[in-house]
This record gives structure tokens, sequence and C-alpha cells, in this order.
């Protein structure tokens, strides 16, 4: 008896060695984040050497006081002569350089003087270009098209109707122009139009941003490097 109970933890042994092993799983060591490196020197900041250079075009002036690039923004202080009390604002801006040209732009205000003492007003915005980081901006320029005050709906009638119609009538276009109230406000309305011209046609000659702008252009030379 005694032997075969030995017989049996004798079995009972090697069977236990003879069993496959599970491994347990290895833990991982996680050791600090590596700060990333940014190149700064993709993203340089420059300040254009040019200050305070003015140009005046049909009797407006427009002043560049400086310009700066900060990393994908070129930026730039551009003060300009108010033709009216209207609310006047750069309408149409383009920077070129190294054959490349963006029209696209953000500004805001800066500061506004109403006219005074026999002076113009005079309004400064801040306008931003996004360019690449890479970009040669070595030999580059700034050039405002337009300045504009868009009028609102009341406006066309009480500002600019007549005059309007009449340089429709000094280009010989058969459109005639009145006001009628709609919803209690005075709103310009086409009244005739040659019959060979769409509706589309017709308010695009009406509406055309020529009546409330000031063409330029304004051009100015500006290095803020490669």
């Amino acid at each position: 008896m005694k032997k075969t109970f030995f017989l049996l933890f004798l079995f009972s042994l090697i069977a236990a060695a003879c069993a496959p092993t599970v491994s347990q799983p290895a833990q991982s060591v996680i050791g600090p984040l590596a700060t990333p490196v940014i190149d700064t020197t993709s993203y340089p900041t420059v300040q254009a050497p040019q200050i305070n250079n003015s140009q005046a075009v049909s009797g407006y002036s427009v002043n560049l006081q400086r310009a700066w690039r900060n990393g994908k923004q070129v930026n730039a202080d551009v003060c300009f002569t108010l033709p009216d009390t209207s609310d006047w604002t750069i309408w149409a801006a383009h920077l070129d350089y190294a054959g490349q040209t963006t029209t696209q732009f953000s500004s805001s205000m800066l500061s506004k003087q109403d006219a005074a003492n026999g002076q113009p007003g005079l309004r400064c915005d801040e306008l931003g270009f996004y360019v690449p980081p890479d970009a040669d901006l070595s030999s580059a320029s700034l050039t405002v098209e337009s300045l504009g005050a868009p009028p609102s709906i009341g406006e066309y009638c009480s500002l600019y109707m007549p005059k309007i119609q009449q340089v429709l009538n000094e280009r010989n276009i058969a459109i005639s122009l009145n006001c009628t109230d709609v919803n209690g406000v005075a709103t310009m309305q086409i009244v005739s139009k040659p019959a060979g011209m769409s509706d589309e046609d017709a308010q695009k000659i009406v509406y055309s941003d020529e009546f409330y702008t000031v063409k330029g252009p304004w051009t100015f030379q500006v290095s803020l490097g490669q």
C-alpha cells in the first residue's frame, strides 16, 4: 500500500515538472515624454525698415506706418484719409512676393479721427496676410487697391441713387432707378432696363462697388527677409 502511494506521489511530481509554463506579460516602462523641438528659424519675426511711407492718389492719402513679419503672417499698420463720414475701410489689397500674390487679408481698426479744422478724417487699420513660413519676402510689395464704404439699404436712396443714375445716363445705359417703401425702409429698385438685359446683369451694374469705392492703387515696397 505504501509502495502504491509512493508511486502515485512520484508520478504527480513528474507530471507537474513537464507541464507547460505560462509566461507573464512583460512590464513596459514608460519614461518621461520628450519635449518636441520647434525650429524657430522657420517662423521668423522681422520688422521692415520702411516707416511712415505715404502716397497720395486721386486726392486721397494712404500711409504705411510699419510692416512686420511674425511667423506665417505679414502685418501692416495702414492709415488713410476718409472721403466723408461713411464707414470707410480698406476694401481691396494684396501682397506680392517672389512671384506670388495673396489677396486674402484680415483687417481690424486701430484708430479713427473725425474731420476737424478743415482736415479730413483719418482711420488706421492693421492688415494681416498669411504666407508660408519659408516665403521669400526680401523684395515684397503691399498694394492697397481701393477704399470702400458699402452703403446700407436706406443709404442707396439717400446718398447713392442720384450718383448711380447720373453715371448710367452718361454711359447711355437705359436703366431707370426709383425708391419705394419696403417695410418702412426706402429701398432703391430698378424700374426699367433694356429688353435684352437680364435682371442679374442689371443688378451687377447698379450695385457695382465702383459707386462706393475710391480706387488707388497705393503701392509700398517692403523687405521682410528670406
